[in-house]
């Protein structure tokens, strides 16, 4: 089991195909979610949605696009992190109130959003979903303030946790980091249209130029005056997550900064400087595993194989054969190449262990190909702590690292030896930039909770008691 993607959003203003480049941004997007998917438009005077559970390619056959009219679109892919697996919970949410028509993109989670729905439906508000994301539109609807800008800052300072949103009105588009910069946007131009997406990788699939980063706490306001910047909130440590590094974002954006196949080939190279073994090859789980174990290979001089290959046209379903196949959900995903494993000592490359179960399966089959030796290394920490921050993890207690020694883990998934980056070891991968981009790596800058349980935004007892209200459990 890995770490379930979070979500993706992307929005423009300005452009004659508004949704079909919300379409192609969400497609680049994929990887961020494919629960559900959703886009809305706006022509000046109204707002057009349409939203599916499912891809991106399943949910927009040609035809829907053509009724999603206007220069102004947001679109969302999403995974989900609060609020169970269900139409009624895909995005952009759409809504209309005293003011006109908003809908909101999300990516993140709201640590208190159980309590200020108890409170908001105390005072009579009807929610249609499960969404955290729906209370901040409830928010917007109540605050005082006839301004747009003003109305939402309003409700987002009522908010505690990570989001990236993008809301489109009739005549604009908002987009919003939180304070402390958790979840990644990015600021984009296209033939004089303006776009905001989750990451620049969506940007290069439409042709775009990537701008910069929306800073932490910042407001973007997009409309037909142009581009305007707000700093409306007070100002935050910053706590950017580093396992967009690791594992969530595609290695060809660039956020936070970096490009991000450069941070994951660093973190790759001190893993073999804290973990060197003598092997013949060295093979990636891919494809979060790549450029860990290209870096690892170019810093230790073992050779680079790609040793598993990836059916990379894996669906939602699949009929599941009685348990005489043998780690059959992983050779679904993962196929060994035995030419290249047999008789070899292997260092086996992967991102991270959740549970373990995985890995395990990893091993054997690999070992079953004919390795004489597997040593697994891991480009992140020891994970030991869920993620209250927009990332769908399991609970402390499922995750194996929280309760069990490096030793013990290694015995487990069978592996002939276990090495994992260490937290000064990734401070430093994400820390060693230079030129242009100096500084943008500061260790200081990210949030390492789910390696040392020391979370930037605490929860109280009672938001952890309420949280499984919004978990994916809910079905």
């Amino acid at each position: 089991m890995s770490f379930r993607d979070e979500c993706g959003v992307f929005g423009i203003y300005g452009h004659p195909e508004a949704a079909n480049l919300v379409y192609l941004g969400l497609y680049a997007l994929q990887h961020r979610g494919q629960e559900s998917a959703g886009i809305v438009s706006s022509d000046g005077t109204q707002i057009f949605q349409s939203v599916g559970m499912g891809q991106v390619a399943d949910v927009f056959p040609p035809d829907s696009l053509k009724r999603l009219k206007g220069s102004a679109a947001a679109g969302h892919v999403r995974y989900s992190t609060a609020g169970s697996s269900h139409v009624l919970n895909a995005q952009p949410i759409h809504i209309s109130y005293h003011s006109g028509e908003i809908a909101v993109a999300h990516n993140g989670n709201l640590i208190n959003a159980a309590r200020l729905r108890f409170e908001l439906e105390r005072q009579g508000s009807i929610f249609q979903s499960t969404s955290d994301t729906e209370v901040i539109l409830h928010l917007i609807a109540r605050s005082p303030y006839p301004d747009l800008e003003d109305a939402i800052t309003d409700a987002l300072k009522q908010v505690e946790g990570a989001y990236s949103l993008v809301f489109l009105t009739r005549d604009r588009v908002v987009a919003v980091r939180d304070p402390r910069g958790f979840r990644p946007l990015s600021l984009g131009q296209v033939e004089g249209a303006w776009c905001v997406a989750s990451e620049s990788c969506a940007f290069d699939l439409i042709g775009a130029r990537f701008v910069r980063d929306v800073a932490p706490g910042e407001m973007v306001v997009i409309d037909a005056n142009g581009v305007r910047s707000l700093t409306p909130f007070p100002q935050a440590p910053v706590s950017q997550c580093v396992f967009e590094y690791v594992y969530f974002a595609r290695p060809d954006s660039f956020l936070f900064g970096q490009g991000v196949q450069s941070v994951r080939k660093r973190m790759g190279a001190r893993l073999a400087e804290e973990h060197p073994v003598a092997a013949d090859i060295v093979v990636p789980v891919p494809d979060s595993g790549v450029y860990a174990a290209l870096g690892y290979a170019e810093k230790s001089g073992i050779p680079f194989e790609m040793g598993l290959v990836r059916n990379h046209y894996v669906g939602r379903t699949f009929i599941e054969p009685k348990q005489s196949i043998r780690h059959f959900g992983v050779k679904v995903k993962l196929n060994p190449v035995r030419d290249l494993l047999a008789g070899k000592k292997v260092v086996l490359v992967d991102d991270s262990i959740v549970r373990g179960t995985t890995s395990r399966k990893i091993v054997s089959m690999i070992k079953e190909a004919g390795a004489k030796e597997v040593h697994v290394r891991i480009s992140c920490p020891p994970t030991v702590g869920p993620c209250y921050y927009g990332v769908d993890t399991p609970n402390r207690s499922e995750l194996i690292a929280s309760s069990h020694s490096i030793d013990e883990i290694r015995k487990y998934i069978r592996a002939s030896s276990l090495g994992y980056l260490s937290l000064e070891g990734m401070k430093a991968a994400v820390g060693e930039t230079t030129g242009p981009a100096a500084g943008a790596g500061d260790p200081s800058r990210f949030c390492n909770a789910c390696y040392t349980l020391n979370y930037p935004v605490p929860l109280s007892d009672d938001e952890l008691a309420q949280l499984p209200l919004f978990q994916k459990a809910k079905r």
